[in-house]
């Protein structure tokens, strides 16, 4: 069965479950309408699960929630944190179950055709929702749409890139930060022996962390046209052996625990660690280290250049709305004012994260912003990510496997045909 109608019967099935706490065509055409012509009419309560850091980025989200509520004074917002690990899977749980799902999420977007195919997401095609669609970047807006429809609204993007220490650099004689990997591992070996006590590269062992390593050889985990899962692809497997290389004694390193991410963090904060591969979303967190208590050390460029290519993959988060929402007035709403230009300005002002909204970029917080605007490079050559329900799934999927291969529990092909065949399944309708 081809993966169309594999996913357009699981939603058939799946959304059964969501139509009986959810509104009818009717209804929902209404409620659109009147949050578009009457929006002072409107009341109701709006849960929200944001997936943001709870410490480093929540802050901002939650001074434009208190502007929302002054200015609609009828519309409660009930503001949930949640870790952004196992958010997916906790949303999925309450959607099947009708109950406990939020009526707005900010959602990862890989997460979103999976959602939108499960039939657990409210379309959001003419409401207020989307109002300025014209305004987002095309990059931002490829994955919000699944089988015609508009299923989420962008709220911020990224991609990975090269971050780095410029005092190190400075201290071993590099003039400027490397464009390829050979360039990096030259670098990372000379940052090693001229800085002491210094990490040269640390690379985070997570299947996604891996992608541009991956780009860089040609692949991806998925192949759109062909229908197939392709974690045991040669092009993986060339791209794990330069990680290897990358991460051995003298260059660089990696970790494998459960604190892996955690560790690069603070390594790299702390001025241990003089190079890492990591997104906007980390800024926040590496300014509050010792090492970047200027926020001009910290050094960011596009990720280096592979055989094949160059690029990290296009991330970000979009705001969706539950299908079995109650309240989808008071939902459209609230995603139109958190989703403002002013709104996006002060988050990205606030947290160095990249809007989505081009008229932002033109605001005078964010073109004086040297973070944001050193991100926009990286950016510009990302590479987006497969719209196909499940992929986003063979991440965490695929990770158990890296861990094993990198801490040399398993050989690359083992861990690799493993992997694969643990993904059977995991993208509907493609081969493993």
């Amino acid at each position: 069965m081809k993966r169309r109608s594999t996913i357009a019967a699981l939603a058939a099935t799946t959304a059964l479950a969501v139509s009986a706490c959810g509104s009818e065509g009717g209804a929902q055409d209404t409620a659109a309408q009147q949050a578009a012509q009457d929006p002072r009419s409107v009341s109701g309560t709006v849960t929200f699960w944001d997936t943001s850091d709870a410490t480093n980025e929540a802050p901002a989200f939650a001074d434009r929630i208190a502007e929302f509520e002054k200015k609609y004074p009828d519309i409660d917002v009930e503001y949930v944190n949640v870790p952004f690990d196992g958010a997916d899977d906790k949303f999925k749980t309450a959607a099947q179950a009708g109950d406990g799902a939020p009526d707005v999420m900010r959602a990862d977007v890989g997460w979103t055709p999976t959602f939108a195919a499960l039939g657990y997401l409210q379309p959001l095609d003419g409401t207020p929702a989307l109002d300025g669609a014209d305004d987002y970047l095309d990059v931002s807006m490829r994955s919000t749409r699944y089988e015609g429809a508009t299923y989420g609204v962008p709220s911020v993007t990224d991609t990975l890139a090269l971050l780095y220490n410029k005092e190190h650099f400075a201290k071993a004689g590099i003039a400027e930060p490397p464009s390829t990997w050979a360039g990096l591992e030259d670098a990372a070996r000379r940052l090693e022996r001229t800085v002491p006590g210094t990490t040269g590269v640390f690379l985070n062992a997570d299947s996604y962390f891996l992608l541009p390593f991956v780009y860089g050889e040609g692949g991806d985990y998925v192949d759109i046209d062909g229908e197939r899962i392709t974690i045991d692809s040669p092009e993986v497997a060339n791209a794990i052996e330069t990680v290897q290389r990358l991460t051995a004694d003298g260059v660089g390193a990696t970790d494998t625990s459960a604190n892996k991410y955690t560790n690069m963090q603070n390594g790299f904060k702390n001025g241990t660690i003089s190079m890492v591969v990591n997104g906007p979303w980390a800024v926040a967190d590496y300014l509050s280290g010792k090492a970047f208590a200027d926020p001009e050390n910290l050094g960011v460029a596009p990720v280096p250049a592979g055989p094949e290519g160059q690029g990290g993959p296009v991330g970000g988060h979009n705001l969706v709305v539950y299908a079995g929402s109650p309240d989808l007035a008071a939902s459209y709403l609230f995603i139109e004012f958190l989703n403002s230009v002013d709104s996006q300005a002060h988050v990205a002002a606030e947290n160095n994260t990249l809007p989505t909204r081009r008229s932002v970029y033109e605001r005078p917080e964010i073109t004086d912003n040297r973070l944001i605007a050193a991100f926009r490079k990286p950016l510009e050559g990302a590479v987006p990510r497969p719209a196909a329900p499940g992929a986003g799934d063979l991440y965490d999927l695929f990770t158990p496997f890296y861990e094993k291969i990198m801490g040399g529990q398993v050989s690359i092909e083992d861990g690799l045909r493993e992997a694969q065949r643990k993904a059977k399944g995991a993208v509907p309708g493609f081969e493993s």
